[in-house]
Order: C-alpha cells, then structure tokens, then sequence
C-alpha cells in the first residue's frame, strides 16, 4: 500500500502533485533542486545554472481562467495574460493557502531513483539525494517525476555546416537570453519559429540593426485577443467548438481553421504558411505580423550554411554580417535520475501509458507528470493527472494489467522524434486528454444531466469555456465554489480592464444567456451524441504552443 511518496521538482506540477498527495491522505516529500518554488517560472538573471528560466519580457500564452489549479482561481484583479512574477506570485498563494511549503526540501538535488530489491511485490523505491554536499538514502513506496520537459536546451549545431568551424560570430541557444541589453544595434539572426523564436524576433527587432527569423515550417499566427476582445482560449477551447471538430471531417476543419488564420491576414503572402501544407504549427504573436510589413523583422527560409560572417539560406539567399546567432530551437527533457533500463524506455509522452505510467514496471508506482503538450494550459493538464495518479496511490482508481497498458502504448507509439519541432504533432487536444483522464479520476462532468438538472450550468459547460473548475463539479475532490466559479469567469475575465467605466458600458453575459437557453434543445442532442460516440483520446491537430 502506498503511503510515503517522493515528489521530484517544485514548479506547477510538483505543487499540484504534493496537494493531491494530502488530499488523498498519503505523505509526500517534495526535493527542489533550487531555493525557491516555481521551476521555469522563477525568474532568474543567471545563465550560470542548469536551470531553466522564462526570459524576463514572457507573457503566459493561456489566459488565466484557463490556466488555474481547478479549486484556485486566479485573484481577480490579475490581467488575463499574465508576467512570469504574478504566475509566480499565484504559485505561491497557492502553496501558503494549502500550507505545501513544510513538504518541499529546498536546495536538495535528486541523484537517483531506483527499484528496492523486493519491488516486484513492495513497489518501493529507493531515491538518494544530496542537499548542501550531503548525501542521503530514503526509501518512498511511490515516486512523482515533475521536472517537465523544459530541461536540455535542443542546440542541432550538426545541421547547420560552418557554424562551428568557420562562423566567428556569436552563438547561444534561448535559454541564455534574458533581456535585449546585450543585442543593441547588432545584426541578429534568430533560428527557429516557435513561440519564442517569434516573442525574440519581436523583442529584439526594438533595439537590433536588423533582425532575421529563419524558418523551415509552415506557421500560423493568431492573436491572444479573439472574438469581443475576450482571450483566444476562453473563446476556442469549449465542448460545443471540440465536438464540432471531431464531428467534421479534418479536411474540412483544416479548411475552416485556414481561413480563420487568413482572416487577419494572408499568411502566404507574408512568406509564413500555405493553405496547401498538412503540415503546420500555431504560435501565438499579435506584433509579428507588423513587425513582418514594416520590415524589422525579415523572415528567411532554412539555413543552408554558415560562413564567418554570413548566413546562407536554402534559397540561395544570404545576409552579410550576422553578428549574433540565436536558437530558438526547444528543449530536450531527460531523467538522468532514474535507473535503466525504466530511463532509456521513456522516449517520449507515447511511450507511456496515458503520458503518466512506464507500463513495464511490476508495479505501478512511479508517475511523469507534466510531460505533456497540449492546445491548452499544461498546468491544468499537470494538474489532473496527479489528481488521477494519487488516487491510484491510495486505491480508489484502478489500472489496466500492465500487459493491457503494453499494448495500449505499442499500438500508439511512433518512431522516436527528438528534435522538438518535429514532436510539434504529438500535441494532444485539450479537452479530449483532459477529459479521458478525469473519466479515469472520476471527475469528468456529465453535460447531459447537467443539461437536464441544471441547464443553466449546463449550457455554460458546453458552449462556454471549458475551464478547469468543471472537474471539481462532481467526484473526489468536488469543490463547492465549483459552479460559481464557471458563472462568474467572464466577468472575472473583464474585472482587470473596468479601470474606465463609460456611460454605455454593458456586459455581454446577458445576451450569451439568452442564446444559450435558445440552444437548449441542440444542446442536449449533440450532449447526447457525444456521450454515445465519445472522441479520441489523442488529436494530433496543432494548436498553439503553451
């Protein structure tokens, strides 16, 4: 039976993993290698460490009543896309309202993890760590992995001839940079066009003589601000857009999306995507397109080669005078922790079952949590999984036998992707992931007897944002401030901005009501109709990069 368990890392996932561990009564120690909660969110000047920061100017991607823990709302009076120092801010809130910081061991680095003798039948594990030049031996009957994937910059210098024996220039990957100070009045090329390469090529372009963005993929660009002004997220991610999705054939809502995207503005004649390609990523950018027509943002194709001072493009293209070459090219994660052969099995989410459990093991005692990508908040996705994973710790959720768990993720799992814009297609839906394992925790909410007890939160789950409050309706863990929480989050999500009333000032919530209720009777068909056919459990539609 499980009862101590060790939690590696205390950012989001670590936090929510050391709260679900008390709220099913076991007894979690959490090792944080730093001085601080927060893992990336801890900003840091440093580019000393290892560790790995948010750089200083980064705005959250998911607004934030899309991002919360789902019993934790964000304060109200917080923007909707928040600075790294309010998320960390929120962190900590979180951790003094639940009283989690006497279980964190700071300034304690994790050596390893391996399987007790008797594990076959004990499931124990035996993890040494060292705190201040100290080394110490504990043995934990279950083990939480919540170091994410944002761990071993991804630098593929060997695909790129002549950048390291001929460019004289200088070079680093983004996880060094911080600011624009060190960039004034060069001549920057940034390679590589996440979410990132597109924040710096932006940030950069303010103070750089010239900024170039290279780019082998074809990319869309949205806008965090969608519909009425409201957050892309609050407006995208519902039950009612997801259905519609998984009922439409792909074709057609590729389609539909592409002339979403154009509708702000020509992809194609902007040199970023085409109609045409299956293959495709979404950042999230509201200045690159304008950085893009007034030209100090120039966008390259592919680099072909580096001379010493010059980058040569797949075009035949080049530019004079690089003087800094920046990777905004990802990371790689790695747990150089855990014993083999567990370490060298886990080639990517896939190759676990659920994305959370090494299905080999005997027993099913050790969990990843965090090692995710999806079109939505990975917060909230970190957050349900450790929900679901404590309750198989303290027995109130069962696992498939492990041969089950084997064949389930033989069936899915792909060749072996390591650059990370390739495993760009592994993101998952938002709402199908999330989902599946709520099912698994036995929190997902039911919208038809909603729908049939009470329309008007019904009606608000599926064709309003789905929110994490949503899985704390029903269940363990059931939070009574849950149905309030989904009422009230668009106004929560205007509150930040009445900082100037005017004489016609209005909220829309009426009018959505009044539709909603108007819809009842389709609502309840398509409720019906996604119960009896439920979606996949993985899309590998892109969405954007959070």
């Amino acid at each position: 039976m499980v009862r101590r368990v060790a939690v590696i890392g205390a950012g989001a996932a670590g936090l929510a993993s050391v709260k679900c561990c008390l709220d099913e009564g076991l007894e979690p120690t959490c090792f944080e290698s730093s001085e601080d909660i927060g893992g990336v969110w801890h900003y840091t000047d440093s580019t000393d460490s290892r560790r790995v920061t948010v750089y200083r100017s980064v705005i959250t991607n998911t607004s934030k009543e899309m991002s919360c823990f789902s019993d934790f709302p964000f304060p109200e009076d917080f923007p909707n896309y928040l600075p790294h120092s309010l998320v960390l801010e929120y962190l900590r809130m979180y951790a003094r309202h639940f009283d989690l910081l006497q279980h964190v061991h700071f300034q304690t680095t994790v050596l390893s993890v391996r399987k007790r003798p008797d594990f076959s039948t004990s499931g124990q594990w035996e993890v040494v760590t060292k705190t201040h030049g100290v080394r110490e031996s504990h043995v934990f009957d279950a083990v939480m992995v919540c170091t994410g994937h944002y761990q071993e910059p991804y630098l593929p210098l060997a695909s790129f001839p002549g950048i390291e024996s001929r460019f004289k220039g200088q070079r680093l990957h983004s996880r060094e940079y911080r600011d624009v100070q060190d960039f004034r009045g060069k001549r920057v090329l940034v390679v590589g066009i996440g979410n990132t390469g597109g924040d710096l090529s932006v940030e950069l372009s303010r103070v750089a003589a010239k900024v170039f963005l290279s780019s082998r993929s074809h990319t869309w660009v949205i806008s965090r601000v969608s519909d009425h002004g409201f957050p892309l997220d609050m407006v995208s991610t519902t039950r009612f857009n997801s259905l519609l999705e998984w009922l439409l054939p792909s074709a057609l809502t590729r389609r539909i999306k592409f002339r979403k995207f154009n509708s702000w503005f020509n992809h194609t004649n902007y040199g970023l995507a085409s109609s045409k390609s299956s293959k495709f990523k979404v950042i999230v950018n509201e200045e690159l397109p304008f950085c893009l027509l007034s030209g100090t943002v120039v966008l390259k194709p592919n680099v072909k080669e580096f001379t010493e001072s010059s980058a040569v493009f797949e075009d035949g293209t080049t530019e004079e005078n690089i003087d800094v070459v920046l990777f905004a090219t990802g990371y790689n994660f790695s747990f150089p922790f855990l014993e083999e052969p567990v370490r060298s099995a886990i080639n990517d989410n896939r190759s676990l079952y659920n994305c959370i459990f090494p299905p080999q093991l005997e027993k099913p005692t050790l969990a990843i949590i965090g090692l995710i990508q999806l079109t939505g908040s990975i917060m909230v996705g970190s957050e349900m999984q450790a929900r679901w994973v404590t309750g198989v710790f303290a027995g109130w959720n069962k696992l498939p036998p492990p041969r089950r768990m084997m064949a389930e993720v033989l069936k899915r799992k792909p060749p072996v992707k390591r650059n990370p814009s390739e495993r760009e297609n592994l993101k998952m839906s938002f709402i199908s992931y999330v989902d599946k394992i709520a099912a698994c925790a036995g929190v997902k909410p039911s919208v038809s007897r909603l729908l049939l007890t009470d329309p008007q939160l019904g009606l608000a789950i599926f064709f309003g944002p789905c929110s994490p409050y949503q899985y704390r309706l029903v269940g363990r863990g059931r939070w009574s401030g849950a149905r309030a929480a989904i009422l009230t989050q668009r106004q929560r999500s205007l509150k930040p901005l009445r900082t100037r009333l005017l004489a016609d000032s209005s909220s829309s919530s009426s009018g959505w009501c009044w539709m909603c209720l108007l819809a009842l009777p389709a609502a309840l068909a398509a409720a019906w109709l996604f119960s009896k056919f439920p979606q996949p459990g993985w899309s590998p539609r892109a969405g954007p990069q959070l």
